[in-house]
């Protein structure tokens, strides 16, 4: 699903993106120790880069002391790691460009629900009776319910067709007599008649979604999440190599004119391709958007900006659902959705490149220009250009060692360092395992749930649009997430969705509100788990590897949400109890895995895998930021 950066600096290891064709493929080279087992080499030279900004002449030695005016200096010790480009953004500060840009990457996540959760309304579960030829022995069902077919079957299946091999589902057979032998065989039915009182059209009336067939209505659904998990694992490495902006642009075009397009397409075959393809396209412009909210953000407001620009998707799941009460054809529906996405278009005139990208990928004068324009817009000073190019050309200076080294691994080993990187140390390890339970846990119930209309037999549209107006409050946990930490607040997250849900079965069917409100109140707590994800994951992981982290975490939940839909489908006929219970236990599992973790809360972040090796991470972790160098930082803009 992606690098999250919260307080990474413009170290040397970021340059070996240079020669590498993107940040995500930033590779260590492995020295073996006498005792056999792999560590990670810090690379030549200072392990991290100073921004000092003197108040006088250019070649002056920097000062030592921390508080004298005109210098940024990092904090020493290990807390001090990576703080420069961080202080430039915080000069830049958070003004009318920052705010345009939230804003454009906020919208564009109001639109994805439309399509994300589409099968609630697209291919919702729609009350069918066969139609049988005429010489059909079984007589008519009568519409609109599932549930009086069903009871109708029984019925026939007790006093009309005593012989057991005679019993069948009414609703996708019929009997007929062979006029030759004149023996009553059960035949499949090919046509069928749909209740038109909720929905005119739908792709499961108009393709036949039902009975053996009743596979595809869940594919329609899951095909969209399998395409997302494509689009994960490569999102990644193409916004790393080609950079931010280009692949917001590429995503969203892509998007807009697959999503008007398959509204017509002719076939079912040509509408699950396409499908497909809309889902690759998903986490491209979703998760790059989330990577530029952060990488222009200064560090002290880039938690709460990037979450909020998140939590826009709960205002399109309310309003899909109010979209979907006005027009009742799939065909149309999805037209009208689909042309909020080219109102996005223009917003990629004033979006720019990353500047944080830009300067890791050498390109110092672009990060200047846009580091220029936006100081321009917000009314605020920069640091002198001759010190922040300095500052890129001293990190691309020090990457030319360990490119040339890295040059001299063989092929092979680099791809396998590239598949086994996550799980290379024992932190590592225990990061990824986390992350994959949680993120795969987060998904099968977050999407689970908002498809589970017809499992708790309430209006789908009201059921949709309370379900998106119930996550806005889950927004109240950005300002958790900073009072309590993100581990607490993952936890208790998911342990309040686990705790509802599990209740959700005992609940008897007279209180049909108190089941519903156990099931919303799992709903925001699935929301909230999902923004905490977001945000705890990216900072556990080093930056040379958070992109590979990230997008491991969003294939898992891609798998989580794939599997939903085909998994509510076989628990919703017989037992429609058991969905909210396996999501409670899902929950569960995920709570409990966070225990061995630890806060990652206002601490500087590692850049390197040998940084979190180094770390204490169960003891008193040093914040990235003191009082006194917030002064020294602000002191910047009177040089």
């Amino acid at each position: 699903m992606c690098a999250v950066e919260r307080s990474q600096s413009l170290t040397s290891i970021h340059q070996q993106a240079v020669a590498s064709g993107g940040v995500s493929r930033l590779l260590r080279n492995i020295v073996k120790t006498r005792a056999g087992e792999d560590h990670y080499a810090l690379p030549a030279g200072p392990h991290v880069l100073r921004m000092a900004v003197e108040n006088g002449e250019s070649g002056k030695e920097e000062s030592a002391a921390a508080g004298e005016k005109g210098s940024v200096a990092p904090p020493s010790g290990d807390g001090g790691k990576g703080e420069d480009f961080d202080a430039i953004l915080t000069t830049l500060g958070t003004g009318k460009w920052n705010v345009l840009c939230y804003i454009a990457v906020a919208y564009w996540n109001t639109v994805l629900p439309y399509h994300t959760i589409a099968g609630a309304f697209l291919s919702p579960s729609v009350a069918h009776t066969c139609r049988t030829p005429p010489n059909a022995i079984t007589p008519t069902l009568i519409l609109p319910t599932d549930a009086h077919n069903a009871s109708f079957s029984a019925s026939f299946n007790a006093s009309y067709a005593t012989d057991a091999s005679l019993q069948h589902d009414a609703s996708c057979s019929y009997l007929s007599e062979d006029p030759a032998t004149g023996k009553v065989e059960e035949m499949t039915c090919t046509e069928w008649d749909f209740d038109n009182t909720t929905f005119t059209s739908t792709v499961t009336s108009e393709f036949g979604l039902v009975c053996e067939y009743r596979y595809l209505r869940a594919a329609h659904q899951s095909i969209y999440m399998g395409g997302m998990m494509v689009g994960a694992c490569l999102n990644g490495f193409l916004a790393d190599r080609f950079g931010r902006w280009t692949m917001i642009a590429i995503s969203t075009v892509t998007y807009t004119v697959l999503a008007l397009g398959s509204a017509w397409l002719p076939s079912m075959g040509t509408l699950l391709a396409a499908r497909f393809l809309l889902g690759t396209m998903h986490p491209t412009s979703l998760m790059t958007g989330y990577i530029l909210v952060t990488e222009i953000t200064e560090i002290k407001k880039r938690s709460v900006m990037a979450m909020l620009s998140l939590s826009a998707w709960s205002v399109g799941a309310t309003l899909w659902g109010l979209w979907a009460y006005l027009e009742r054809n799939w065909r149309w529906l999805q037209t009208y959705v689909s042309l909020f996405c080219p109102i996005f278009l223009p917003a990629l005139i004033f979006l720019k490149e990353s500047p944080r990208w830009l300067a890791v990928m050498g390109r110092h004068q672009e990060a200047l220009s846009v580091l220029q324009v936006a100081a321009k817009i917000n009314g605020t000073t920069l640091p002198p250009t001759d010190k922040m190019l300095r500052i890129m050309q001293e990190v691309q200076q020090q990457s030319k060692s360990e490119v040339e080294a890295r040059s001299n691994v063989p092929m092979a080993r680099r791809v396998l360092d590239q598949v086994t990187i996550l799980f290379r140390t024992r932190k590592l390890l225990t990061i990824t395992i986390v992350t994959c339970i949680g993120y795969f846990s987060v998904a099968m119930v977050y999407f689970g749930l908002l498809l589970a209309a017809t499992t708790y037999d309430v209006d789908p549209f009201m059921y949709v649009a309370i379900s998106g107006l119930v996550e806005i409050p889950s927004n109240l946990n950005i300002f958790v997430v900073e009072i309590i930490g993100r581990k607490k607040s993952g936890m208790g997250c998911f342990g309040l969705c686990a705790v509802t849900l599990l209740l959700q079965p005992l609940v008897p069917n007279s209180l049909k509100w108190l089941s519903i409100t156990l099931v919303m109140i799992g709903k925001l707590s699935s929301t909230a788990a999902f923004s905490v994800m977001f945000l705890y994951t990216s900072e556990l992981f080093p930056t040379e590897i958070r992109t590979q982290g990230m997008s491991a975490g969003m294939i898992s939940s891609r798998i989580g949400a794939f599997i939903a839909p085909f998994f509510m489908s076989a628990l919703e006929p017989t037992h429609p109890w058991a969905v909210s219970v396996v999501f409670g236990l899902a929950a569960a599992v995920a709570a409990v895995s966070f225990v061995p973790l630890w806060e990652t809360m206002n601490t500087c972040l590692p850049d390197t895998v040998a940084q979190l090796e180094e770390m204490d991470v169960h003891g008193k972790v040093r914040p990235c930021f003191s009082e006194q160098d917030e002064v020294n930082t602000k002191d910047v803009t009177s040089v």
